[in-house]
């Protein structure tokens, strides 16, 4: 874990700071060039070259495109399957994201103006949404759950599950979530499937869920022929630590995510040199012992940092430069550095608050803006399976208000037909 002491610097020509800012677009270049021809291949071939991947990629032995979906009542008998204790957690945190993402509907409304104008807003939810959940390295029955249920709460008409070797819980957690079709497949060639359809695979409105970098670039490259969430990168976590921090404690944190992928980036900034040193000790001591154990310690290689600041003002400051994915304030008094805080994916307050408890059970969303994208990204919620119509009566009387001022525009924009259409209704 590299410590980098900021104290009495012009901390933002730090090099290594700037590398972390810029970590989103250092992970692109390299495999771009493979997307652009996997998503051209599927475009082209369509389900021959789904069932070409999905045998390479994921040892699969398929030939015929109908091996790729799972049948439905395969997921009502892995529910059935697992074990209750696992059914049971699993249907707890589907009941806690569902009533917190209820809270998010939004609602249609129409404006009376006087004379004769009315406005307003629909708000319709889409039709067909397609939900990557990975499946390389783990398998994340959580993320079916973060990602299907918003889409039902919003009141998607047919949500299509893509994933490659979907294990029990996966599934399980499909059936409980409410999915309608899933397909044994991942990877860029999946997320172009659901882009522009094959004769087994439907075409979708919108995209959601993360994925690794093939799946990230086969997104934003996709983004214009269907709708994504975001671009998401490998997962991160920036703990803000005082000297009142356990530091075993933000070990485990910073942990927790450097084991999901050799690229994730686990970030701490203290105030407190001696707090630096023990977070760097229990990293070391806690690695020895993780299953996951090569994977950390690689991702804690390239990325992992421990910044000393002057203050916990700087480190808010810190903070918003960087702009994580997961932010955790384990201070003395967590509640007076929110205000101070303007970009981050999800927050975490107080000591108890450990990101994993946001990945599985306390309800708002796990699928979070990464690499410094939450300073204009939001987590996954409803608001991102609706789309909105403005709606707009006019009556005589309304026009005859409102028909001046735009044919003063339309004249001073140089659009002709645009003030001929509005003169041609005045002696009507």
């Amino acid at each position: 874990m590299k410590i980098v002491d900021l104290r009495g610097f012009i901390w933002e020509d730090n090099e290594h700071l700037l590398r972390i800012k810029n970590r989103g677009e250092l992970l692109s270049e390299e495999f771009e060039t493979t997307v652009k021809e996997i998503i051209t291949n599927v475009k082209q071939k369509g389900d021959k070259a789904l069932i070409e991947y999905t045998n390479r990629f994921d040892k699969a032995n398929i030939s015929n495109p109908k091996e790729l979906e799972v049948p439905y009542s395969e997921l009502k008998k892995a529910y059935e399957s697992i074990s209750s204790d696992l059914r049971e957690a699993l249907e707890f945190a589907a009941a806690r994201i569902k009533k917190f993402h209820k809270q998010q509907l939004e609602q249609s409304f129409f404006t009376y103006e006087e004379n004769g104008v009315i406005l307003g807003q629909k708000v319709s939810p889409l039709e067909r949404v397609g939900v990557y959940v990975p499946g390389g390295k783990a398998q994340y029955p959580s993320t079916v759950l973060m990602n299907t249920i918003p889409a039902k709460v919003a009141g998607v008409s047919e949500i299509v599950m893509v994933s490659p070797n979907p294990n029990l819980a996966t599934l399980a957690a499909a059936f409980i979530a409410g999915v309608d079709r899933v397909y044994r497949i991942g990877g860029a060639q999946a997320v172009a499937a659901l882009a522009f359809g094959t004769e087994i695979v439907p075409k979708v409105d919108k995209i959601v869920g993360p994925g690794n970098i093939y799946v990230a670039l086969a997104k934003k490259l996709l983004y214009g022929t269907v709708d994504i969430d975001m671009v998401a990168g490998p997962s991160e976590i920036l703990v803000i630590a005082d000297e009142t921090a356990n530091p075993a404690w933000v070990a485990a944190d910073l942990l927790s995510q450097a084991e999901h992928d050799e690229l994730a980036g686990a970030f701490c900034i203290t105030n407190s040199f001696e707090m630096a040193l023990k977070i760097k000790e229990e990293i070391e001591n806690q690695l020895k012992t993780l299953k996951r154990k090569e994977i950390a310690e690689k991702s804690i290689e390239r990325w992992g940092t421990i910044f000393i600041v002057e203050n916990l003002e700087e480190a808010c400051r810190l903070a918003n430069e960087i702009a994580p994915e997961h932010l955790e304030i384990a201070t003395a008094n967590p509640w007076e550095l929110l205000p101070k805080i303007k970009h981050a994916g999800a927050i975490f307050l107080g000591a108890y608050a450990t990101e994993p408890l946001g990945d599985y059970v306390l309800g708002p969303n796990h699928t979070l803006p990464t690499g410094g994208s939450a300073r204009f990204y939001s987590p996954l919620g409803v608001y991102d399976f609706l789309k909105r119509s403005s709606v707009i009566y006019v009556s005589k009387e309304g026009f005859e208000k409102v028909k001046d001022p735009a044919k003063v525009i339309a004249e001073y924009e140089g659009l002709e037909a645009h003030k001929k259409a509005i003169e041609i209704r005045e002696n009507f």
